[in-house]
C-alpha cells in the first residue's frame, strides 16, 4: 500500500477513537448533576471530584481540537493519494468530518446548558436537605465544609494542566503542519528544478543544431560564390582575348630602315607635267 494511503487509514482509525471518546465526555456533561445527593453522599462527592464539570469540558474540548486536527490532516493528504477516485472520496470524508465537528460543538453547548439545569435542581434539593434537621443534615454540612477548599484547589490545578496540554497539542499540530508544508514545497521545487534542467537541455540542443545548420549553409554559400567568381573571371578573360587586334607586319627596307609597305591602290597615281605644277603655284 502507498505510504499516503497508509497514513490516511491511520488518520481514519484515530478519528473514530477520538470521536467516540468525545461523544462519551459530552454525554457525561449532559448527565452531570442528575445524581441524587441525598443518599450515599461520600461516594457521590468522590465521583464528582474525579469527573467534575470543568474536567469533562476540558476533555471534550481536547477531543474536538484533536478531531479538527485529524480533519485537517486528511484534507491535506487527500490530494496526494495515487488515484483520483481515492482522492475524491478522502476529500468528501474530510468534509463530512467537518460537519460532524460542528455538530459536536453545538451538542457540547447544549450539554452544558443541561448540566447547569441539573446542578440548579440538585442545589435546590441540597438546600432543602441542609435546612432540615437530623444527623444526615449535620453530616452533610461538615462534609461540604471540609471538601470545599480541596475541590476548588483540585479544579484550579486540573484547569491549568488542561490548558497546558491543549497548548502543547496545538503546538505539535502546528509543527506537523509546517513540516508537511515544507515537504510539499521541497517536492514542488525539485519538480521545477527538473523541468528547468530539461528546458535548458532542449535550448542548448536547439542552439547547437541551429549553429551547425548555419555553418553548413555558410560553407555551401562560400563555395558557390568562389566557383561563381572563377567562372566570371574565366569568361572575362576569354572575351578580352578576342578583342585584341594584331599589329600590321613590318617589312625590312634598305640599309636597315624599316619601311611600311604602301599599297598602290590606296591613292591614285597622277602624272602631272612639271610646268603645269609650277604654273599652278604661281
Amino acid at each position: 500500500m502507498d505510504k499516503v494511503a497508509e497514513e490516511v487509514e491511520k488518520v481514519k482509525k484515530e478519528y473514530q477513537v477520538t470521536f467516540d471518546q468525545t461523544v462519551d465526555h459530552i454525554d457525561a456533561i449532559q448527565n452531570y448533576g442528575k445524581t441524587s445527593r441525598i443518599s450515599d453522599q461520600i461516594e457521590i462527592d468522590e465521583a464528582e471530584k474525579k469527573d467534575s464539570l470543568p474536567r469533562l469540558n476540558g476533555l471534550a474540548q481536547d477531543g474536538l481540537n484533536m478531531l479538527q486536527s485529524l480533519q485537517f490532516n486528511l484534507d491535506l493528504l487527500a490530494p496526494q493519494l495515487p488515484s483520483a477516485d481515492d482522492a475524491e472520496k478522502a476529500q468528501s470524508l474530510a468534509q463530512s468530518w467537518k460537519n460532524q465537528i460542528q455538530s459536536l460543538r453545538l451538542t457540547l453547548r447544549n450539554a452544558n446548558l443541561q448540566a447547569k439545569a441539573n446542578m440548579k435542581k440538585s442545589a435546590q434539593q441540597e438546600r432543602e436537605l441542609l435546612l432540615g434537621g437530623g444527623e444526615e443534615s449535620t453530616a452533610r454540612r461538615r462534609n461540604l465544609q471540609t471538601k470545599a477548599g480541596m475541590t476548588s484547589a483540585a479544579e484550579s490545578i486540573t484547569e491549568s494542566l488542561r490548558r497546558t496540554r491543549q497548548l502543547m497539542v496545538q503546538e505539535v499540530e502546528r509543527s506537523a503542519s509546517t513540516i508537511m508544508t515544507f515537504e510539499e514545497s521541497s517536492g514542488v521545487l525539485k519538480k521545477a528544478e527538473s523541468e528547468y534542467k530539461g528546458h535548458r537541455v532542449i535550448l542548448i540542443t536547439g542552439f547547437v543544431i541551429f549553429s551547425l545548420a548555419v555553418l553548413y549553409v555558410v560553407s555551401k554559400r562560400i563555395g558557390v560564390l568562389k566557383l561563381q567568381r572563377q567562372v566570371i573571371a574565366a569568361v572575362k578573360a576569354g572575351m578580352a582575348g578576342r578583342e585584341v587586334i594584331a599589329p600590321p607586319p613590318i617589312v625590312g627596307g634598305r640599309d636597315g630602315v624599316n619601311v611600311v609597305p604602301v599599297h598602290q591602290n590606296m591613292a591614285p597615281d597622277l602624272n602631272v607635267p612639271l610646268e603645269q605644277v609650277r604654273h599652278d603655284e604661281l
